[in-house]
C-alpha cells in the first residue's frame, strides 16, 4: 500500500522493527504436548527459530531484503508500541531513511489460555471496556505494520500518506508487575505531547489502553484526567479492544492504524459493549456507536505489564 520502492540504495537504510510479547507460542504449544503427552523423543528440529520473539522481524527482513536495523521489542502489551516509536526516532534522526514497524501476536493456545485464566482477568462473556459491569479481558490475535518515511520523501515521491506520527513518549512505572500506575500512565502521555510539542488542548481523540479490567480502565481514566486536565471532559476515549480483543504484543501497532484512520476520516471509532457508566471512567467514551469527531491530532496509549508505557501522538496530514 505505501508504494515504497525498495531499491538497493534503499534497503540498507531501511529498519524493521517488530514487537511480540509473546512470540511462537502455538510452536511452543504444539513442542510441549508432543514431549510430554505423545512421549516424543524430540521436537522438531525449528522449535527453537519459530518460537523466537525475533522470528517476525528476521522473516520480514528477509523476505524485503532489509539490511538496515533489524530487531525485536518485547514489551509485553507495549511491544508493537515501543517498536513503532523506536522507528519514528530512528527516522527523525536521521540514521534510517525508511522504517517497517509494527507488531505480530499469535498466542491463543490452551496453555497461554490458561495462564491468563489463573490471574482472573478474563472476561466470562465479552470485554467491555469503562462499563461499570466489566469483569476483564478477552485474547486477540493479529498484526499491523506500518511504513514510514520522512514527510518530505513521501511527498517527492507522490505517496498516499494516511497520517503523521509527531510524537513519542515512554516511561516505566517502577512499581508493580501487574497492577497498573496512574503516575506512570499520565508521564508517557505527557512525554509524547512534549516530543510532538502539543499543549493537551490540541488532542481531540485518545485510543485508549482500555483492556476491560477494572483496574486498568480505573487507572486510565485518572492519568487522562490528570494530563488533559478540563480538557478530558472535550475528548472522545474509546477503546477498540471491544471489538478485536487484547492482540498483547501487536497491540499497538493495530490501535495506531485504527487512531491515523480515526484522524484522516474524522470519525471516532466506538468503545462497543457498552452497558452502563461507571463512575470512575466518566469520561467520553463513545458508547456503541461511531462517531463523526472534529478531530486533527490523536494519541494511542499502550500500558503493558511491568509497568512498562507508551504512548504515540498523530495528526492528519498537512495541507500544503
Amino acid at each position: 500500500m505505501s508504494g515504497v520502492e525498495l531499491s538497493e540504495d534503499v534497503r540498507p537504510h531501511t529498519a524493521c522493527i517488530i514487537g511480540s510479547g509473546e512470540g511462537g507460542q502455538v510452536t511452543q504449544d504444539e513442542a510441549f504436548r508432543q514431549f510430554y503427552e505423545d512421549k516424543a523423543s524430540r521436537v522438531p528440529p525449528l522449535t527453537i527459530p519459530k518460537m523466537m520473539v525475533s522470528g517476525p522481524a528476521s522473516h520480514v527482513s528477509m523476505h524485503f531484503g532489509l539490511e538496515g536495523p533489524a530487531y525485536a521489542v518485547a514489551s509485553a502489551c507495549a511491544s508493537a508500541t515501543h517498536a513503532i516509536g523506536q522507528a519514528f526516532h530512528m527516522l527523525r534522526s536521521g540514521s534510517v531513511r525508511c522504517a517497517v514497524a509494527g507488531g505480530a501476536e499469535g498466542g491463543i493456545t490452551l496453555g497461554s489460555l490458561k495462564g491468563w485464566e489463573a490471574m482472573r482477568i478474563m472476561a466470562p462473556d465479552t470485554c467491555r471496556p469503562f462499563s461499570k459491569d466489566r469483569l476483564g479481558m478477552i485474547l486477540g490475535e493479529g498484526a499491523a505494520i506500518v511504513v514510514l518515511e520522512s514527510f518530505d520523501d513521501a511527498l517527492r515521491r507522490g505517496a498516499e500518506i494516511l497520517g503523521e506520527i509527531v510524537g513519542f513518549g515512554m516511561s516505566a512505572d517502577a512499581r508493580d508487575l501487574v497492577s497498573p500506575d496512574v503516575g506512570g500512565m499520565a508521564r508517557a502521555m505527557t512525554a509524547a505531547l512534549a516530543d510532538a510539542r502539543l499543549a493537551p488542548e490540541n488532542v481531540q481523540y485518545v485510543n485508549a489502553h482500555g483492556t476491560g479490567t477494572v483496574a486498568n480502565d480505573i487507572a486510565e481514566t485518572a492519568a487522562i484526567k490528570r494530563v488533559f486536565g478540563e480538557h478530558s471532559r472535550s475528548l472522545a476515549v474509546s477503546s477498540t479492544k471491544s471489538m478485536v480483543g487484547h492482540p498483547l504484543g501487536a497491540a499497538g501497532a493495530l490501535e495506531l492504524v485504527a487512531t491515523l484512520m480515526a484522524v484522516r476520516t474524522g470519525v471516532a471509532p466506538p468503545t462497543i459493549g457498552f452497558l452502563e457508566p461507571d463512575p470512575m471512567c466518566d469520561l467520553d467514551v463513545v458508547p456503541n456507536e461511531a462517531r463523526q469527531v472534529a478531530m486533527n491530532t490523536a494519541i494511542s496509549n499502550s500500558f503493558a505489564f511491568g509497568g512498562l508505557n507508551a504512548v504515540l501522538a498523530v495528526r492528519r496530514v498537512r495541507t500544503l
